[in-house]
């Protein structure tokens, strides 16, 4: 028998996903800032990778009905948020 999802569960998977999403931002930020620019084809296949990757872990905890699915679509659309601005700041900055 599969015992129950409780509170404690969806607390524990939204903060692995929310510390993966900080991840990917801390990986974005050093790339931009020591790595590569974001023109780079390099970048953008991270970029593209790290996102992908994190949108199915979202999907996988949605579906387990640890987190809804409105949170997961924040988590990534603050992620997205914040990886515009610093996209634009190094635009600035060059």
């Amino acid at each position: 028998m599969i015992p129950e999802v409780t509170e404690t569960h969806r607390e524990k998977a939204y903060a692995l996903l929310k510390a993966d999403a900080a991840k990917i931002h801390k990986l974005i930020e050093v790339q931009i800032e020591n790595l590569t620019m974001p023109q780079c084809p390099l970048y953008e296949e991270v970029l593209d990778t790290q996102m992908f990757g994190l949108s199915r872990e979202i999907d996988f905890a949605v579906r387990l009905n640890l987190i809804d699915e409105h949170e997961g679509k924040a988590l990534l659309e603050n992620l997205e948020r914040q990886l515009n601005r610093l996209h634009e700041a190094a635009q600035n900055s060059v």
